[in-house]
């Protein structure tokens, strides 16, 4: 069986290191999981020739199970899809892509995610929450509040027009969506957690003013920490990296490209920090 991530750009994608640890401490040697760069305009050429998938021929051999899409398929997918599964249609983006009985089956495994890393980290439910960025993955985290009981939330962006996907997406959702620019986030940090979905470090310009907050979850997983986490940390607040979301992510795809329930968390886990180590400069920590 055959799996991979697609995106753009894709190099720098942890998503092989974290399913092949997986397959093979789940023994299943005749499966692989590459990663293939594709943009919004290659999608439906590149599911076009992945062929055969599951179900579509009498066996399975060498065809494919499923894919892991990150941005910026997660949106464009969806009409390329045979079905989506009700929280993908809810959220608005699908970051799995399931071939079973000859079809394509999208589904998100982000706000699985999003839940497992608050919850390992030992974030109680919040009853107040900002989140910074207006993209997919501020989708799924609305989605994720709303399912630890939040129904009102405020989204902090540069461009209010940017970030109409995502109202909808909360409309959707059930929650209440207050859409504000970053010149009035010090009017709303009086909250139990906030989420920055910002790429790369473009949270850190606004570190010292988010160090007082009580939680911080930075869906950034390198280079980590982030100087906003750090300034969260020492300030003696939690704090949630995006590694520990990409992690459960990834094992929720798992059990659904392999139908199997006995997939090894900390395989995956000790996968992801040692290439991350080693991506850093650091030798692999020895068990």
């Amino acid at each position: 069986m055959r799996a991979a991530v697609l995106g753009s750009p894709i190099g720098h994608s942890l998503s092989p290191h974290l399913h092949r640890a997986a397959y093979k401490a789940m023994g299943l040697a005749g499966w692989s999981y590459e990663a293939f760069e594709c943009d919004e305009a290659g999608l439906p050429a590149m599911l076009g020739r992945l062929r055969p998938v599951r179900g579509e021929t009498s066996g399975d051999e060498g065809a494919w199970a499923g894919l892991s899409l990150t941005m910026p398929l997660k949106r464009a997918v969806l009409p390329l899809l045979d079905t989506v599964s009700d929280l993908a249609v809810e959220v608005g983006g699908a970051n799995t892509v399931v071939f079973r009985d000859g079809a394509a089956h999208g589904h998100n495994t982000d706000v699985y995610g999003i839940e497992q890393a608050l919850a390992e980290a030992g974030v109680p439910a919040p009853r107040s929450a900002t989140v910074l960025g207006g993209g997919a993955t501020a989708a799924s985290v609305l989605a994720a509040l709303r399912d630890l009981g939040l129904h009102a939330a405020t989204l902090l962006v540069r461009d209010p027009a940017r970030a109409v996907q995502t109202a909808e997406v909360a409309e959707r959702l059930g929650v209440a969506l207050a859409v504000e620019t970053f010149d009035k986030l010090d009017a709303r940090l009086q909250v139990d957690l906030v989420v920055s979905t910002l790429p790369g470090g473009a949270a850190d310009v606004h570190a010292e003013r988010l160090a007082g907050v009580p939680a911080l979850f930075d869906v950034i997983y390198a280079p980590w920490p982030t100087l906003t986490a750090s300034a969260v940390r020492a300030a003696g607040g939690t704090v949630v990296g995006g590694f520990a979301m990409l992690l459960h992510q990834a094992v929720r795809q798992v059990e659904l490209m392999t139908g199997r329930a006995d997939v090894p968390v900390e395989a995956m886990r000790a996968a992801g920090e040692t290439e991350l180590l080693r991506r850093a400069g650091h030798p692999p920590r020895q068990s």
